[in-house]
């Protein structure tokens, strides 16, 4: 897999914007090797506190930060699939290359080129790369209020 590119901005006393830092991220493989995860930024409230001054990718979080935000670029292997899993967050995924099939608890799923735009709100899902070359996606997820099991879910 390709390395990430992370340009971050700021400002200076002044208060003109600059260029804070131009990082270069190699995702990491996962325990089981099918895939592999860059973290690049992490924000531990909502809304973000933008005078922060450390570096998102450095603070903790598990697949999502409470209260918060978190940014991640994954690299899927060919063939291989996620397990089902939720969160209790928005997650925005964007296809960047690839081929990849969303599948939900329903039994239904879509498959996603590269520009397609996937916004998952709490539901359970695995991803599959149903293509024959590694695929890359970015996700966005936005701490949000536990669903639960989803039976509740008013519209």
């Amino acid at each position: 897999m390709s390395s990430v590119r992370r340009i971050v901005t700021g400002h200076r006393d002044d208060g003109k914007a600059i260029i804070t830092s131009d990082s270069v991220f190699d995702p990491q493989p996962v325990a089981s090797g099918d895939a592999a995860f860059a973290k690049l930024w992490v924000t531990q409230t909502s809304p973000a506190d933008n005078r922060d001054q450390r570096d998102g990718a450095a603070l903790a979080s598990g697949l999502t930060s409470v209260d918060g935000t978190v940014l991640r670029v994954v690299d899927f292997q060919p063939g291989k699939v996620s397990p089902m899993h939720k969160t209790n967050s928005v997650d925005y995924g964007i296809v960047l290359w690839g081929e990849m099939e969303m599948r939900l608890d329903s039994g239904e799923a879509t498959r996603l080129k590269p520009g397609d735009i996937v916004v998952q709100r709490g539901t359970n899902h695995a991803w599959a790369n149903v293509g024959m070359t590694p695929a890359r996606m970015v996700f966005a997820l936005i701490d949000a209020l536990p669903l639960g099991d989803g039976s509740g879910v008013t519209p």
